[in-house]
């Protein structure tokens, strides 16, 4: 009798916790539904085809998203596994970033360039185009049939869309401004160069496409007529810039720390690099790569190089699958090829054409391609075979993802070089690491101040020239005025990303191995980090580590701070 009623309490035991499993498995479900259905509502909503980000509309938006918000609030977790809450963090971080858009930032009132056709509607910094606009960049002649019906249709609604921008950007910002008059110049030369690459065969989309492109310039010369009323404040400022870098990045660290770290940084990078000049100063100088040839032969030799270094020094796992041409030979021609390029200087190689990062990577390319390729290539190509839950799956949207990717490729660049990668190079190497390093800091240091809506951007590119050591970077470049752009139209900035999101790895492996101690073994470390996906790094943490105290320090302090 008493073995039957401990089979019947087992079997009881057994039912009771398959139904909680099942139960939970049912609130999982629940937030990828909630997550996919979330993700279809950030989809501009459509009058006549036409995306409207009317003043009226964009309230019953934020209200919409206030919907979502509470869904996700009332989720029960306590019971989930920690993957599950890391994931319940993911879609709570990318609701924030949509409240944000709609609450603060607003770019269809205040950026010209959000009426952009070429995408980045993902990272919010442009329109969401999503089953709108093809990706232009990917289309290649001959088009078929279904491909020429989407871009006929799309074409026609360029003039309309910038019709309704006009009527839309009440409160522009003139720095906002300055990047787009750039811009779309070059995307109305792309429509017209496409209108005769594609449609050689079709006069209607021809046409099209060349009003497109015409409608597009009129558009630029309507924004260089207006730039002078465009007075609004394009920095978040630094209350805004903490509750997204908490609330959407899930950073512990908001601007005040964030730029303490980024100065700290600073006074490292460029201690290091004197003490190296300091070495180095009876050695020659370096080669410097002149031709296409011996850029791309130095580039082919560098990255078969590193990627036999991780392996040999069990730095981490890899694959079989890893081949270095993945990269190389992207773009790049053929193994043949090779040969046949020529060795004369190319007038893209002179110093005065060079920018900063080719300027380093001529003198030696491990450096940024140990960023390039191992820091962002083997990472995609790892994480598209990792098998990740739906909503990890997908795409950071908002640049949460960019402390984990650009902090890990940052990191890189000076990890490999203290584990020896480039000990059997070339010593005066190490400068161009260091020169590298500074180069971050050229952007990182202007990003924070231009968001604290101290300088402007004029006063930011100019900064930009004056941190960079040996006068490598000119406030003119066209690459200042890019990786300015990518610090600007972000939130929480782009370039502190890079380099918070170093010190945050590192603070990382620091606890990761003072826990392991005698165990600690770095192979596994990195391998183990890299597996969760791109996710913010806290996230990682709270994965890797089992402590959950500072992603619920963050969630808490978060709500402290007020949007401005």
């Amino acid at each position: 009798m008493k073995n039957i009623q401990l089979i019947i309490i087992a079997l009881c035991f057994l039912i009771g916790c398959q139904g909680v499993s099942d139960n939970l498995a049912a609130d999982y479900d629940e937030l990828v539904s909630l997550f996919n259905e979330f993700r279809e509502y950030q989809k501009p909503i459509l009058v006549d085809g036409i995306p409207d980000y009317s003043e009226g509309t964009m309230k019953a938006k934020l209200e919409g998203v206030r919907a979502f918000q509470q869904r996700l609030e009332d989720m029960d977790t306590t019971e989930w596994s920690t993957s599950s809450q890391v994931d319940y963090y993911l879609v709570w971080a990318e609701m924030n970033a949509i409240e944000y858009h709609h609450r603060v930032l607003e770019p269809w009132k205040h950026d010209p360039g959000f009426y952009s056709f070429f995408g980045g509607g993902d990272a919010g910094a442009s329109m969401n185009l999503e089953g709108i606009m093809p990706a232009l960049f990917d289309l290649e002649p001959p088009l078929n049939q279904a491909q020429q019906d989407q871009l006929g249709a799309a074409m026609t609604i360029v003039p309309q869309v910038l019709t309704h921008a006009r009527s839309n950007l009440t409160e522009g910002s003139g720095d906002l401004a300055a990047f787009a008059i750039r811009n779309i110049d070059r995307e109305a030369e792309f429509f017209n160069e496409m209108s005769e690459a594609f449609f050689e065969d079709n006069e209607k989309l021809k046409k099209l496409t060349k009003e497109a492109a015409t409608s597009m310039r009129a558009y630029r010369q309507w924004i260089i007529d207006n730039k002078d009323k465009m007075t609004a404040l394009a920095g978040s400022g630094k209350e805004n810039y903490s509750w997204w870098n908490k609330r959407v990045q899930l950073s512990p660290w908001g601007w005040e720390e964030s730029n303490f770290i980024i100065q700290r940084e600073y006074d490292r990078v460029i201690t290091w690099l004197k003490l190296e000049e300091q070495r180095n100063r009876n050695r020659p100088p370096l080669e410097v790569a002149m031709s296409e040839r011996a850029y791309n032969k130095s580039l082919r030799e560098a990255l078969h190089y590193a990627v036999e270094f991780l392996k040999e020094n069990e730095i981490m796992t890899i694959h079989d699958w890893v081949n270095p041409a993945d990269y190389y030979l992207g773009g790049r021609g053929s193994e043949q090829d090779l040969s046949e390029l020529s060795d004369e200087p190319s007038e893209a190689f002179y110093p005065e054409n060079s920018n900063v990062d080719l300027k380093y990577r001529q003198r030696e390319i491990l450096p940024g391609e140990n960023h390039e390729y191992v820091g962002h290539m083997l990472d995609m190509q790892r994480q598209e075979r990792l098998n990740l839950s739906p909503i990890r799956k997908a795409e950071r949207r908002f640049n949460m993802g960019s402390m984990r990717l650009e902090g890990w490729a940052v990191w890189m660049e000076e990890g490999l070089m203290q584990a020896g990668v480039l000990d059997e190079r070339p010593q005066k190497g190490r400068e161009m690491e260091y020169l590298m390093n500074a180069s971050h800091m050229s952007l990182s240091v202007p990003d924070m101040k231009m968001h604290a809506n101290e300088i402007n951007l004029a006063e930011a590119r100019k900064l930009c020239a004056e941190i960079m050591p040996r006068g490598w970077t000119k406030e003119d470049e066209g690459v200042v005025y890019f990786e300015m752009q990518s610090n600007l139209r972000n939130p929480g900035g782009f370039h502190s990303n890079v380099v918070t999101g170093k010190a945050y790895f590192m603070k990382l492996f620091r606890d990761y191995a003072v826990m392991k101690g005698e165990d600690f073994i770095i192979k596994e470390f990195i391998d183990k980090f890299l597996s969760f996906g791109v996710i913010p790094m806290p996230l990682i943490r709270w994965e890797m580590l089992g402590d959950d105290t500072e992603i619920r320090a963050i969630t808490r302090s978060s709500s402290e701070i007020k949007i401005q």
